[in-house]
């Protein structure tokens, strides 16, 4: 039998007949004809690189037979397609789809199941729509004959407030939820969607290049699968039927490995991985070991490893520094293929969208253009409907009003006549219903004392981890009405300085202190709401250890009345419905509550907590438009002062009076606003790409000059240089006679 120091592979072909017949077995009747013997493999090839070597010859030579297979599945295509669309449009709108939808959540590619999700009312040329989606939850219709559409080229985005729908909507897409009723259109059946969620799916414990690796689930299974039957026929013996199992199923795999193109997997991923800004030097580096804004560029890589024909993300901003967001932009806008985001980022939804799909009360109404468009054309749209409303409403008064007073007297024809007028408005033009204006929510934090003008100074202070610096020396001095924003990329030490300024922290070296007449801080801490995620052991990026500020076993409204025990009971009530907690709501306890209504209960926790300084680490994070807008103007409105760690842009042009840039253990300082701030930072990139070009320029021009030299001043030169080397390197004359003759 075979050596055991021996490797074997079958060459993806089934075993030999006659080979079995020497052994006293008997060839399946399914399996062709085939002479090529077991192939060894030698000491410098991989089991996988021979089997697509073999792999090929063995598809040449079988080419006729599957050319005929081909034929048949195509004809078995055909008589199978799918009803026209009058047909599946009956079908399409109704109960719920029987289908079972492929995986949509934690970036998987996945497609729609369900004949809610399949059939269709009608067809589209690219991309997906959604027709007349209804779905109720709890007894709540949470959308109400929802529609709309994306098309190849199109970044759609979805908004609304939290609770609204949208990201129900992703999962209807996807085919995880099933809608009551309605239909999922899509461009063709087997649809390719990939979907990244609100929570990166990363293993920190995988090195990067395995974790790009991880979007070929299948490929990788018949892959290990394939080795696996390697080493069965390493140890088979001789046991012929168990070999000529393992034969079968590695002849079975080898046309799976085929058609899933096996072969090409290392080079996408070496082709995917610089375009996302990753060298070759990354490969074996740990996932722990990369910040949120990496780690989402992985998870972004592993779905467009996919080659999806939808791209869904879910808050693809959260935990992005500002650069970061900038790539994530940039690369975005790069893609042919169709969007749809979700996201209560302003600013990025103005960069990339180039539709905007409001989802409010189960409705769904599209709007052309990015974030700033859609709030103009909104604004448009509702003035036009109180106009149209007014005017109806002034009419239907009117003629009520001759209806009452004619009736039965000697005008009863213009009675009736107006009784018909009113009837046609009601039937015909329709009633025109008064426009939805949501209530302004608004706060105040609490009026502070009387404080000194000087807030904080901070001199030389010198902080960091282990042999990482984060300051060095810095110096800083913040005043009364300052509205100061931090900013710098993730893990530069921003929240870090916070903690410091909250005396949570000691520095190393340095001091800090607060002013002298009654500065009284009040801290909201980063993602105070939500436990910071366990990182495997040996980790070198440090979790400070934190403890929830909000106690998961008390109820909403439990939780305001232990933090303020001198508020009264209906400032409180009237404060949790300015935050979206009215009625049954205020009695749910803090652990069955969203991420966003975790947000909302921890800022109003904050705004109920007196003091003179402010300090906010991402208070943004989590918040719905109408939350961030009520925390912007409470911000502006504050007396005190305000320091704020923040990457909203769209948070930070509206409420900081100057910024506060971490760049390379320094703190660099900027007067005025963020615009401001982006005009000098410009400047300061165009100087110093003018003195980087003049350094190149005359680089050059040495190089020129120094080959235009004569030949008398390059022998120079060389004289020159050959005196001071003996110089310093002086020989005596038995050494340079010994050196001479041997």
């Amino acid at each position: 039998m075979f050596a055991p120091s021996t490797s074997y592979v079958c060459a993806m072909l089934p075993p030999c007949p006659t080979h079995l017949q020497s052994r006293g077995l008997q060839a399946k009747q399914h399996i062709p004809l085939c002479s090529r013997p077991v192939v060894p493999l030698s000491s410098s090839e991989t089991f996988s690189s021979k089997l697509a070597s073999h792999s090929l010859a063995s598809t040449r030579s079988r080419q006729p037979v599957q050319a005929r297979a081909a034929v048949a599945v195509k004809e078995e295509q055909q008589s199978a397609q799918p009803a026209t669309a009058e047909q599946s449009g009956a079908q399409a709108k109704g109960g719920k789809g029987k289908g079972k939808g492929g995986k949509g959540g934690k970036g998987k590619s996945g497609g729609g199941g369900g004949e809610g999700a399949r059939a269709a009312a009608s067809t589209v040329s690219s991309g997906v729509k959604l027709e007349d989606i209804r779905i109720t939850f709890k007894n709540q219709e949470l959308l109400k004959g929802v529609s709309w559409e994306v098309k190849k080229g199109e970044r759609v985005g979805l908004v609304g407030i939290n609770g609204a729908g949208k990201t129900t909507q992703l999962q209807i897409i996807t085919g995880a939820l099933q809608p009551d009723s309605g239909a999922v259109v899509k461009e063709k059946p087997n649809m390719r969607i990939s979907y990244l969620t609100q929570e990166f799916d990363v293993e920190p414990t995988r090195t990067v290049r395995e974790e790009f690796m991880s979007a070929y689930a299948e490929q990788m299974a018949v892959v290990n699968r394939q080795e696996e039957i390697q080493k069965g026929l390493e140890s088979c013996g001789e046991d012929m039927d168990r070999m000529a199992e393992l034969l079968d199923e590695l002849q079975e795999l080898s046309g799976q490995a085929m058609e899933l193109d096996i072969r090409l997997l290392d080079k996408k991923v070496d082709q995917m991985m610089p375009e996302l800004g990753f060298t070759a030097e990354d490969n074996d580096r740990l996932v722990a070991s990369y910040s949120g804004g990496w780690q989402m560029r992985m998870c972004l890589g592993k779905i467009l490893l996919q080659e999806p024909d939808l791209l869904l993300l879910d808050e693809p901003t959260n935990h992005l520094d500002l650069d970061a967001l900038e790539w994530l932009e940039g690369y975005l806008r790069k893609q042919d293929i169709p969007l749809v985001i979700v996201s209560h980022d302003r600013e990025f939804l103005d960069q990339l969208c180039t539709k905007i799909v409001e989802t409010e009360h189960g409705k769904a109404t599209t709007y052309k253009g990015n974030y700033t468009q859609y709030v103009a054309a909104k604004a448009e749209k509702v003035a036009l409907q109180w106009a149209a409303y007014e005017k109806q409403q002034k009419e239907i008064a009117r003629q009520t009003d001759i209806i009452a007073r004619l009736t039965g007297g000697d005008q009863a024809g213009r009675a009736a006549a107006a009784k018909k007028a009113l009837e046609k408005i009601k039937s015909e033009e329709g009633i025109v219903t008064k426009p939805f204006v949501p209530k302004k929510r608004s706060f105040a934090f609490p009026t502070p004392e009387r404080m000194g003008q000087r807030v904080l100074e901070i001199n030389g202070l010198t902080h960091g981890y282990g042999d990482r610096l984060l300051f060095d020396r810095v110096d800083l001095e913040i005043e009364k009405g300052e509205r100061v924003a931090i900013i710098g990329p993730n893990g530069c030490g921003k929240s870090t300085l916070l903690r410091l300024i909250m005396d949570i922290e000691k520095p190393i070296a340095g001091s800090l202190g607060l002013g002298q007449h009654h500065i009284l801080p009040n801290y909201f801490e980063q993602n105070q709401a939500i436990p910071y995620p366990t990182l495997p052991r040996g980790c070198p990026y440090i979790m400070m250890s934190f403890a929830e500020a909000l106690d998961l076993d008390l109820s909403v409204q439990e939780t305001l009345e232990r933090s303020a025990t001198d508020a009264q009971l209906n400032d409180i009530k009237a404060l949790l419905g300015r935050m979206m907690f009215t009625g049954k709501a205020v009695h749910k306890k803090v652990r069955v509550l969203s991420g966003g209504e975790k947000a909302r209960l921890a800022l109003a926790k904050f705004m109920l907590t007196p003091g003179t300084l402010l300090v906010l680490d991402e208070p943004t994070n989590h918040l719905d438009i109408p939350s961030k807008e009520m925390l912007e103007e409470a911000l502006v409105a504050f007396p005190g002062a305000v320091i704020s760690v923040s990457h909203d842009r769209y948070f930070l042009r509206k409420i900081a009076t100057r910024i506060v840039a971490v760049r390379g253990c320094t703190l660099r300082d900027y007067e005025g606003n963020y615009d401001r701030f982006l005009e000098k930072n410009e400047g300061e990139a165009e100087v110093m790409a003018e003195k980087q070009a003049k350094k190149r320029e005359l680089e050059k021009s040495q190089i020129k000059a120094k080959s235009k030299l004569s030949k008398a001043e390059k022998m120079m030169q060389k004289k020159a240089k050959a005196k001071d080397f003996n110089t310093k390197n002086p020989v005596g004359k038995e050494a340079k006679n010994a050196k001479r003759w041997n």
